[in-house]
């Protein structure tokens, strides 16, 4: 009885050995937390709203804020320092913004367009006439193909796209239809650059639709910035070196009408 009782102790000792030892096989030892210490940066020309910590710019595109990042703000300086008197020497852009601005500014109302849009022949014609080498041509810059698809008369006896009421029209057509297509004005302006079908497998293959977040070709990836930078100078010009403020009276034709 007694020889008994002692094999069933000895049982019940090894089942309690190998009972801790599934469990503290079974204990996970998790490492000691990582201590980060947190990296911040300044940016210049940023300012923080004196009610919350949240940072903001003075900076926007068509009423679409750029983010608060070092690389955009880089970028953008880059740009207006591209812009300014020391390296344009002249005072052509304000001229074109005087003679220009009056007649773009009551279209892109009329047809819904952000008044921003209105620096982008800046940018697309600028300090140049005439055709470029790709064939674009006019204030708009376009190509003979889109040109007709936005119902502008191009060939060897006309070309509208010269012409600055009726090629503002078909831009702002082309331009509606890339907002619709894409539903923000700065990557419909992109794609004014670039082209949409291009702009779309580059959203598709980063999986990224934040024009200021996103790589795109050298071209492309300044346009707004350019458009920016224009913006700026045109608005504040004796910040940027211009000696010359020009002014202009907005207006709107009693009776302009917009055709879709």
């Amino acid at each position: 009885m007694m020889k008994k009782h002692l094999v069933t102790c000895s049982v019940i000792v090894v089942l309690l050995i190998i009972l801790k030892l599934n469990t503290a096989s079974s204990v996970i030892t998790k490492p000691a937390p990582k201590i980060v210490t947190p990296v911040t940066y300044v940016v210049p020309n940023l300012v923080t709203n004196t009610n919350t910590t949240e940072a903001t710019n003075d900076y926007s595109f068509a009423n679409e804020a750029l983010p608060v990042n070092a690389s955009v703000y880089r970028k953008l300086q880059t740009s207006l320092k591209k812009h300014n008197y020391k390296n344009i020497q002249s005072n052509i852009l304000h001229a074109k913004a005087l003679k220009l601005f009056p007649i773009i500014e009551p279209i892109l109302k009329a047809y819904g367009i952000p008044e921003d849009f209105k620096y982008l022949p800046l940018v697309e014609s600028g300090l140049h006439e005439g055709t470029s080498p790709k064939g674009a041509a006019g204030l708009w810059q376009f190509m003979p193909g889109t040109a007709r698809n936005y119902g502008l008369k191009v060939n060897h006896k006309v070309d509208e796209r010269k012409n600055i009421e009726k090629s503002t029209i078909a831009a702002c057509r082309y331009i509606n239809d890339l907002y619709d297509e894409f539903n923000s004005w700065t990557l419909a302006a992109a794609a004014y650059n670039n082209g949409s079908v291009k702009l779309e497998r580059a959203i598709n293959s980063q999986s990224e639709d934040n024009y200021f977040m996103m790589k795109l070709n050298r071209e492309t990836g300044n346009y707004v910035y350019s458009i920016l930078a224009m913006k700026e100078i045109i608005v504040k010009p004796r910040k940027y070196g211009y000696s010359e403020y020009y002014t202009y009276v907005k207006f709107q034709p009693k009776n302009f009408i917009a055709y879709n």
